[in-house]
């Protein structure tokens, strides 16, 4: 009976203990129901879950989006760049935009090569430049003054290494001091010399001239032959001589190649012979013969006035499309006019007696200036 009072005070501090860990515990959210045995701390897990499910589904959501933008995008037309600001030095910018094209720019390929000219295309192509000289020279003449076979074969000797314009200013005296081949034949040889000075080479010439003379006298009756075989003969005169003779003395035609009508053949591409004879031999093949005198006489003045050695006037050349060299020369028309010599280009031709129907003036005597 006596130990019953003891057991109370501890059932009390059991049941303090309790109500002060009601007390401490959250209330409950609104609307929940006290299911007897429920852990407070169920309602903070259920929350946790909820949010977690929120996230996950805003990432699944984002890809979407994303992907919703990217198609407007490019759906979209694209936006205009802004302006680029002027170079401060335009200089330098040109210089560098034209390195940058050189360096984005592929190398050209090498032109194929010309097809070769025929033979055929060759033969057209000459007679057709022939037909266009015609229509450019239709006065074409020998240059040189005379007027008798004696002369022409006596002036074209003296000719050599020098222009026909300082034989015709010379010639005048010599012919007036020695007409004929026999007062040629025995004139003093120093008188003859000082007489020709002006031609150059005199005393080579005067050898040649005095010699043909002779011959003239003794083997054919002082008379000029009109044979080739029998002109070639003659101190002093080649085929070159012999063909200016024949086709404007006797009317025999013939191919005179001087140094004009060699250089424009070769530059024509009608031959590469160097050699006159060879030269002569295939453009003969080229022409019929009726053509050989007055094509001479047409390539001779168009080397005179127009294709000139050092600067041919391409600009200026009737038949520049035909020229295979058109392009050596200057080939812009005003400087190209500037070239142009004799009557082409306004001055006195070579002839002190030119023919009635040259077009330009007669050459000045000598010491006239």
């Amino acid at each position: 009976m006596g130990e019953q009072p003891a057991s109370k005070p501890k059932k009390a501090a059991k049941e303090s203990k309790s109500a002060n860990r009601a007390a401490s515990a959250p209330a409950p959210a609104p609307g929940a129901s006290a299911t007897p045995g429920t852990s407070a701390k169920a309602p903070a897990k259920k929350a946790v879950k909820k949010t977690v499910a929120k996230k996950a589904a805003a990432k699944k959501a984002v890809p979407a989006k994303a992907t919703a933008k990217e198609t407007a995008a490019k759906k979209a037309p694209a936006k205009k760049a802004p302006a680029k600001k002027a170079p401060a030095n335009p200089a330098k910018a040109a210089q560098t935009a034209k390195v940058a094209k050189a360096a984005k720019t592929t190398p050209a390929r090498p032109a194929k090569p010309a097809k070769p000219e025929s033979h055929l295309s060759m033969v057209r192509r000459a007679r057709r430049i022939n037909r266009e000289l015609a229509d450019v020279y239709p006065y074409a003449h020998p240059e040189l003054d005379f007027r008798n076979p004696f002369e022409l074969l006596v002036a074209t000797v003296l000719s050599a290494q020098t222009t026909d314009l300082r034989v015709n200013q010379t010639t005048p005296a010599l012919f007036a001091a020695y007409p004929t081949p026999e007062d040629l034949a025995v004139a003093d040889p120093e008188a003859v010399e000082q007489l020709i000075r002006p031609t150059g080479f005199f005393r080579a010439k005067t050898k040649s001239i005095m010699g043909l003379a002779a011959a003239l006298r003794d083997d054919f009756g002082g008379n000029v032959p009109g044979r080739l075989d029998d002109l070639v003969k003659l101190p002093g005169v080649g085929r070159k001589t012999a063909n200016v003779v024949l086709g404007n003395a006797f009317g025999v035609p013939g191919i005179t190649v001087d140094t004009h009508f060699g250089r424009l053949v070769r530059r024509w591409k009608w031959t590469d012979e160097e050699d006159p004879v060879k030269v002569e031999a295939v453009v003969a093949e080229i022409f019929p013969k009726s053509e050989w005198t007055m094509l001479s006489h047409r390539v001779v003045f168009h080397g005179r006035r127009i294709c000139h050695a050092r600067k041919p006037a391409c600009g200026a050349c009737p038949i520049a499309p035909l020229c295979p060299a058109y392009g050596e020369g200057e080939t812009d028309p005003e400087k190209a006019k500037k070239l142009l010599k004799y009557e082409k280009g306004g001055f006195p031709g070579q002839r002190l007696s030119p023919p009635p129907d040259y077009p330009g003036l007669p050459a000045p005597p000598l010491g006239a200036g």
